[in-house]
């Protein structure tokens, strides 16, 4: 009976209560509570501004709303949400929320609202939006929240990304003299096959390859090259994160480009993700065929370079110029990789047609999440098979 009655507060809550719902259920508590947080936001185009109030009891005294001005009840609203929902449900309402222009604007724009929002990528993603329109009593307030998100995403990744690449730098460079335990099998009996010795069914190895030890020599050239226009606030976010942590390492050499239909080169603000983020100007026109023009004059050293361009390939400079440009970097030995989307949600909304033709160059094109990206980077700095690892690990490989 009682799963019955919470399947039946669940279908309460999403159809709304009204006559025709067909639940016959009542709420009452902290589910009215929440059914009243749903309601503020999701009845918003009937109701207006969020003018509700709930007394000490969880009674409703009121839930009428005019247009007039919605800042107190907005900023209740965020203390509610995150006092009734777990926090990825709680970034799914914000979202939502801020598909609502009056609402946008007084959560990006109002520091006292601001701040009780909760942080996320997405609301990141919506400040480097706004950018330079952020008042500047609400820069402090802004620069916190991103701070915020900047700590915990570091908290989360920076541990795996650093082992990972590091493990995968000592593993590209030979070895001749390597310990037992620093011997690379696989090279090592591929390298003696000649030496095999029928008559004790095994190979006697005349030379032992192994993984390389410590070196302080810059190994890998790594260049981000990232589209900011509107739609991938997300995966700038992250690329910040990552190009911090490769920045740091010193067999590592990253540069960060940023375009829209100008490029910008933030190779030096690595070291400050904060300042980089709150820099970013998301949002405006999209030239690949630029940027990639830009990038191609960062490569020194083709055969140890890794370039990756996350974009939705929607171009709107030259498409066969991107394209030319993109067959050289390819041509020249450059480990090119074509990320639809750094995000969460690893599902791309992209150009189809070019997507096929950047496939079509052998060019690897999908999507990835941030979990995966580490594991991506290691792939490609030991000379992996990049295609074979976005079909076990990727999101949306295109192909031909």
């Amino acid at each position: 009976m009682d799963s019955t009655n919470n399947t039946l507060k669940r279908w309460r809550m999403v159809l709304g209560g009204d006559e025709a719902d067909g639940t016959g259920c009542s709420l009452s508590g902290e589910d009215l509570k929440k059914d009243i947080a749903l309601s503020a936001l999701y009845e918003y185009e009937q109701r207006g501004a969020f003018e509700y109030r709930v007394d000490a009891k969880g009674n409703v005294v009121s839930r009428k709303g005019g247009r007039g001005s919605s800042s107190p009840s907005i900023a209740r609203w965020l203390g509610d949400i995150q006092e009734y929902f777990p926090n990825s449900v709680v970034e799914i309402l914000q979202k939502d929320a801020m598909s609502y222009p009056e609402i946008h604007d007084k959560m990006m724009l109002e520091p006292e609202i601001l701040e009780r929002a909760e942080p996320s990528v997405n609301l990141v993603a919506n400040l480097m939006e706004l950018g330079k329109l952020i008042p500047s009593k609400t820069k402090d307030t802004a620069k916190r929240v991103i701070q915020k998100v900047v700590d915990e995403l570091m908290d989360k990744l920076e541990n795996d990304m650093r082992e990972s690449l590091r493990g995968a730098l000592s593993k590209s460079v030979t070895n001749n003299r390597p310990r037992f335990s620093e011997i690379n099998w696989g090279k090592t009996i591929l390298k003696n096959l000649q030496h095999y010795q029928a008559e004790y069914k095994t190979i006697i190895p005349e030379r032992l390859y192994g993984y390389g030890r410590k070196n302080r020599k810059v190994l890998k050239d790594v260049i981000l090259c990232i589209d900011q226009s509107g739609s991938m606030g997300s995966s700038v976010v992250y690329s910040a994160i990552f190009g911090s942590v490769m920045a740091s390492l010193p067999s590592v050499s990253t540069k960060m480009v940023l375009f829209d239909t100008e490029v910008q080169d933030l190779s030096e603000d690595l070291v400050e993700p904060v300042d980089l983020l709150f820099g970013v100007q998301l949002g405006g026109g999209t030239d690949i065929n630029k940027a990639l023009g830009y990038c191609q004059n960062l490569v020194t050293k083709p055969n140890d370079t890794i370039m990756v361009l996350i974009t939705d390939l929607y171009e709107g400079g030259s498409r066969a110029g991107m394209l030319r440009k993109m067959k050289a970097l390819k041509s020249s030995g450059v480990e090119l990789i074509t990320l639809l989307a750094l995000d969460d949600d690893g599902t791309p909304y992209y150009d189809k047609y070019i997507a096929k033709d950047v496939a079509s160059m052998d060019i690897p094109v999908f999507a990835c999440t941030p979990d995966n990206f580490a594991d991506l980077m290691a792939t490609a700095i030991q000379k992996g098979d990049i295609h074979q690892w976005a079909g076990e690990n990727g999101n949306g490989l295109v192909r031909v």
